[in-house]
């Protein structure tokens, strides 16, 4: 996975048509729209994603971020809710990849992985060669109420580098990013992309101020 200088932002846990618009007008390259979740912050109804999909400008990209592990149950889940992306927040069975590739062509498929130790090179590396892109992150999907992100927390930089190298397809770089540690996180990993939901938010709410600055700190440190 090459690093590069100038990496996109996806704006996650988009709950409106007002938040998509705010986020793209400070140049978001991707929207992410929660489904349900058994935790975190974000989710919204398949009615209201589709609305908001609805109104999403080209070339912005729509990841619909889903907990959901059954392939047939994604599926159906994509063509309601109708993103060009499927971000698979827990994990299926590896033949269900191309299960998703032959009913939705032309769906970008993105796995999360859960960095929460060496174990997460490993992972990474038995998905890499199925999905589009990696998004690196911070949950935990063994907890008694699964984390499937959206946590705030920042985990192992060092790790998410390791990572980076070992696959040759593109990375999000997710978990605990604020206009105060983006700078820093784009010089320890060089992601290909940045992912942040609660560091751009206030009160649940997406804020213009924080937004500003989290675009700003982000060229700042990739020019």
């Amino acid at each position: 996975m090459l690093p590069t200088t100038h990496p996109r932002i996806k704006i996650c846990c988009i709950a409106s048509v007002r938040e998509m618009r705010l986020a793209v007008q400070y140049g978001a390259s991707a929207v992410g729209l929660v489904s349900a979740m058994p935790s975190g912050p974000g989710p919204i109804s398949e009615e209201k994603i589709s609305e908001i999909v609805e109104s999403i400008p080209p070339p912005v990209a729509s990841f619909l971020l889903t907990s959901k592990q059954d392939v047939q149950s994604i599926i159906a889940q994509q063509r309601k809710c109708r993103t060009n992306t499927i971000q698979l927040c827990d994990r299926i069975p590896l033949n269900g990849f191309q299960q998703l590739r032959d009913a939705l062509p032309g769906v970008a498929l993105v796995q999360v992985i859960h960095v929460n130790g060496p174990e997460s090179v490993e992972d990474a590396l038995a998905v890499a060669p199925h999905v589009d892109a990696l998004l690196l992150d911070s949950g935990n999907p063994k907890a008694r109420i699964k984390e499937l992100g959206g946590t705030g927390r920042v985990h192992d930089r060092a790790t998410s580098k390791t990572i980076r190298e070992s696959v040759e397809i593109p990375g999000f770089l997710a978990g605990g990013l604020t206009p105060d540690n983006v700078g820093r996180a784009i010089t320890e990993v060089g992601a290909f992309a940045l992912d942040v939901c609660s560091g751009v938010r206030t009160g649940g709410k997406l804020d213009e101020e924080k937004l500003s600055r989290f675009f700003c700190e982000a060229r700042a440190h990739s020019a």
